[in-house]
């Protein structure tokens, strides 16, 4: 998973609504050089949505987003999720994680979360949000006693800021959702096309 991502530099995540809009969303990705995806489980078509792409296009690198506890975990892995993403560093989510042997990037926010994922043998962690904890300048703060973790810096990343934490070793990939916008819910989709 870390090689993956070091190659991608960047993780489209994706939030959404209809499950049938994943496959088209991250074929075109993939058709413009990012075979990878972080569909997070912030609505109730997730799941699905990962289960199709999954079955569709087996080469992308699809993660789990959003990934709030254990059966979420489960129900993500079934699906075929390639590797869960939690916003926190929930221990409980985390060790259910390694001792099921799904790959785990969870979410940490400063020095405590970052042990607890050394303590772990974590070689990697999402680093969230990034720009409101202070961004690269908190990161490159944070790699003085934690050179040797790798980071995905999430939150609050964009164009204008990408080359900055891409500028960093420890930086594998960042994960961005300014690049793909929400898909629409059927009933704004249908709202939309009625008016």
């Amino acid at each position: 998973m870390i090689n993956q991502l070091a190659l991608a530099g960047l993780v489209p995540v994706i939030k959404v609504e209809r499950a049938e809009d994943a496959v088209p969303l991250c074929r075109a990705l993939a058709a413009g050089g990012l075979p990878v995806a972080e569909i997070t489980f912030r609505t109730d078509a997730a799941e699905e949505a990962i289960r199709r792409v999954h079955a569709e296009l087996p080469d992308v690198m699809l993660g789990a987003g959003t990934v709030l506890g254990v059966e979420q975990a489960d129900r993500a892995i079934a699906a075929g999720a390639g590797y869960i993403v939690t916003p926190g560093f929930n221990s409980k989510v985390v060790n259910h994680c390694l001792q099921q042997g799904y790959p785990v990037l969870p979410g940490c926010a400063g020095p405590s979360d970052i042990e607890a994922a050394l303590e772990l043998g974590l070689k990697a962690v999402k680093f969230f949000p990034a720009e409101a904890l202070g961004g690269v300048k908190t990161l490159k703060a944070l790699l003085g006693p934690y050179h040797m973790m790798h980071f995905v810096p999430t939150g609050g990343i964009n164009e204008g800021n990408l080359k900055d934490y891409l500028s960093i070793p420890q930086v594998l990939a960042c994960g961005g959702s300014w690049m793909v916008p929400d898909t629409p819910s059927s009933r704004q989709t249908g709202a939309k096309l009625s008016s």
